[in-house]
């Protein structure tokens, strides 16, 4: 059996959801084919611990879907289905360190800025956040369009239109530094250190990774003018939106199977296979899958180049993460207690600390200290728990996938995260938490684990259970990412795109990829050739 539409799009994160539902509401016809039973990669939420408790499986904060490009076209659509955010006009975020000190970042910039304890912080940060606001040309601009050779040129030209010979060598200077050493540069205090540099892991990113000096101020500036956004009733209620938004306009949404080939003809990607079906695309296959499955298991072989194939079977994966569910029969009690109004924490000391649990992760050690990251959705959205009660979610993102040893020397590893291993880390995390407010661990009701193995299970991208389907590292990011793109998200077989977490501008939920692929594929014939298809 078979079908025809304008366009197949392979998985359904972000990035294939917002590929999809763009050109749906052009009035293209899409297929969407999704492996999972439901739809939405690594967007979920339900009640994973107990009766009452609405939990985000996986993803949660959204300031990069509601400050990017994808939500500037389907924001008014997504609620008027149903979509609604709960958001912090206060605090935002906070590290808390097992010295006792912590550092609360507000909405309020002046806010922020009272908690520093060095003056001339003060003026540092306010001028950090000035730099990125006279970079934004340059700095959007590159996370929200190709880096091929033209569009690279045109952005140079911009950059030193705007910034001059030393403002363009200045910024290029900070997009090579670590989040560190722009820190470390810039500020007398522990403050921004505690505050700002665990947020790179949820870039894929460590401390000493380049292009930190970029992303943490875009981070910080992001979270100022954006807040710590959650959708009201939990995550799944951003997939409901969307399909409903496909029901609306007629896409084919297929659950359940795995596509097993593109079919290439004379160069030309006409569709995909799938067990059950073949699904033929008469404009374009959007692909959201990883640079090795597209490259070497889904393509034939004679429509990838030999170099193509190498680089792509060579791609490499970042550190593995954790996710823990807690159930809460009352609110964290934090010995700070302004942390019991801050939706994100971060349990860290800071770089210092950061900087040793990525290495201890990628020497296949489980980390002594790890950056725990805990979220309080519940504080924002209040229908996530009974009165009086509270949920709690804990992602860990300094892990490997194959532990072979655990730093702290505590727990007998075997080379994987058995039930025994789980457990025994899970204990650790919760001990460092209850060390920041005791009597924590007497309030779970419930939990739920999802080690790195469940989340390599769960979504085939997630390779060794990186979240994030790559290495962040330079020479796998921006114009590099992935290599094999060489800057652009078409790649060399006629009408096949790629889109993912794996492509520029990399992972997170800004949907960047999904959104340009769109774009490419609606643009006029006077300024996209590929417009020509739905003629």
């Amino acid at each position: 059996m078979s079908s025809r539409s304008d366009v197949v799009v392979i998985g359904s994160g972000i990035n294939g959801l917002v590929t999809t539902a763009e050109l749906a509401l052009a009035g293209r016809s899409v297929t969407l084919i999704e492996a999972n039973p439901v739809l939405g990669g690594f967007i979920g939420s339900g009640e994973r611990t107990a009766a009452g408790f609405i939990h985000d499986t996986f993803s949660s904060w959204h300031p990069l879907f509601v400050s990017g490009g994808a939500y500037a076209v389907l924001g008014e659509a997504l609620h008027a289905r149903g979509l609604a955010y709960d958001n912090t006009d206060g605090a935002v975020t906070a590290g808390a360190g097992t010295d006792g000190q912590v550092a609360v970042a507000y909405r309020d910039v002046d806010a922020t800025l009272a908690g520093f304890s060095a003056s001339e912080d003060k003026d540092a940060y306010l001028g950090m956040l000035g730099n990125l606001e006279s970079r934004a040309a340059t700095i959007f601009g590159a996370l929200g369009a190709e880096l091929d050779p033209a569009s690279m040129a045109k952005l140079a030209l911009t950059t030193l239109k705007g910034q001059r010979i030393a403002g363009t060598e200045a910024l290029i200077r900070d997009g090579l530094a670590s989040g560190r050493s722009y820190l470390d540069g810039r500020f007398a205090g522990w403050e921004t250190d505690r505050l700002w540099s665990p947020w790179l892991l949820h870039a894929g990113l460590g401390p000493d990774s380049a292009t930190g000096g970029v992303m943490l101020p875009l981070m910080a500036g992001t979270m100022h003018e954006f807040g710590l956004p959650v959708v009201r009733g939990g995550a799944g209620k951003f997939i409901d939106a969307f399909s409903q938004l496909f029901a609306d306009h007629g896409v084919q949404v297929v659950l359940g199977q795995s596509v097993t080939e593109i079919v290439v003809r004379d160069g030309v990607a006409t569709g995909v296979r799938t067990a059950e079906e073949e699904y033929l695309a008469d404009h374009a296959v959007v692909a959201g899958v990883t640079p090795q499955a597209l490259y070497t298991q889904l393509l034939p072989r004679d429509a990838v180049s030999s170099n193509t194939f190498e680089q792509a079977r060579t791609y490499r994966y970042g550190r593995a993460a954790m996710q823990i569910h807690l159930a809460l029969d009352a609110p964290v009690a934090w010995t700070d207690e302004r942390l019991r109004e801050v939706p994100l924490i971060h349990v860290t000391d800071g770089s210092s600390t950061m900087g040793v649990s990525c290495a201890q992760a990628q020497a296949q050690m489980l980390p002594a200290r790890p950056t725990i990251v805990v979220g309080q959705q519940s504080l924002l959205d209040p229908s996530r728990a009974p009165a009086g009660k509270s949920t709690l979610w804990i992602q860990l993102q300094e892990l490997p996938f194959d532990p072979t040893s655990d730093a702290a020397a505590e727990i007998a590893t075997a080379g994987a995260w058995t039930p025994e291993v789980t457990a025994g880390y899970v204990d650790r995390v919760l001990g460092q938490i209850e060390a920041l407010a005791p009597g924590f661990t007497s309030t779970i009701l419930a939990s739920d684990v999802l080690s790195p193995a469940d989340l390599a299970a769960h979504n085939a991208n997630a390779v060794n259970g990186d979240p994030y389907c790559g290495s962040a590292e330079l020479d796998q990011n921006l114009r590099w990412r992935p290599i094999t793109s060489q800057g652009r998200h078409r790649t060399a077989v006629g009408h096949l795109w790629h889109i993912g977490a794996s492509t520029h501008p990399g992972p997170g939920l800004g949907a960047g990829s999904g959104h340009l692929v769109a774009q490419h594929l609606l643009a006029p014939a006077s300024r996209n050739p590929i417009r020509r298809f739905f003629s």
